[in-house]
């Protein structure tokens, strides 16, 4: 395994060039005016797709266009509005939550560091991460079931959980290329590198993945 990985970590600089050309380097960003609604939006996203939350979210804002309306709303008129997306009564106490907590503990300002952030209600190290590089700009890997698996089949990675994954990452790969890892490896564990069955044959990382299926 240490030769494979290490065989992989050369032809580092060529996969993610394959991945920038196949996927981009920069993913739309949902559809928000202030941060609290981006964070929102990037909760909702969590086993739902982009699709679902881009369809939801313009109405979500038009019937609570402020934090303050959002956080007085009741759960269940949260909940009507979100009812499309996966989990959404999870999600709508969540989200309830989480609004009450940024207007009352924090001003109405969403907070800017990681540590911070996975103290609001529903908010896990993955959300956090990607508000932050959405947001603000600053970089980090998020693991999300996706990145995980794959990271593991390229010989990237050979920690037992996200966070052990995550800091491998971090170490591996250039800092530029740390925001854009997530959507690029969500994107092709979708399309090719999926969890049932890997598509080699049509995978083009086949060349200088670490391990075949």
């Amino acid at each position: 395994m240490e030769e494979t990985t290490k065989k992989t970590k050369g032809f580092l600089s060529c996969i993610l060039d394959a991945l920038d050309e196949e996927y981009g380097i920069t993913k739309e960003e949902f559809y928000h005016k202030e941060d609290w609604q981006l964070l929102a939006a990037i909760m909702l996203s969590a086993q739902s797709t982009d699709k679902q939350v881009d369809e939801t979210l313009p109405g979500l804002w038009e019937r609570f266009p402020t934090l303050k309306e959002a956080a007085a709303a009741p759960v269940e008129d949260i909940a009507q509005a979100i009812k499309s997306i996966g989990l959404y009564q999870v999600k709508a106490r969540n989200l309830k939550k989480c609004f009450g907590e940024i207007l009352t503990v924090y001003g109405g300002n969403v907070p800017a560091e990681l540590e911070t952030l996975v103290k609001l209600s529903g908010v896990g190290r993955k959300t956090a991460t990607l508000f932050l590089a959405d947001a603000y700009g600053i970089p980090g890997v998020t693991v999300d079931t996706h990145v995980f698996r794959i990271a593991k089949r390229l010989g990237w990675a050979q920690g037992k959980n996200p966070v052990e994954v995550e800091r491998e990452l971090m170490d591996l790969l250039p800092e530029e290329h740390w925001n854009r890892i997530n959507f690029q490896l969500i994107y092709h564990g979708r399309k090719i590198c999926t969890a049932r069955k890997a598509k080699c044959g049509e995978c083009i990382l086949e060349k200088w993945c670490g391990k075949k299926f």
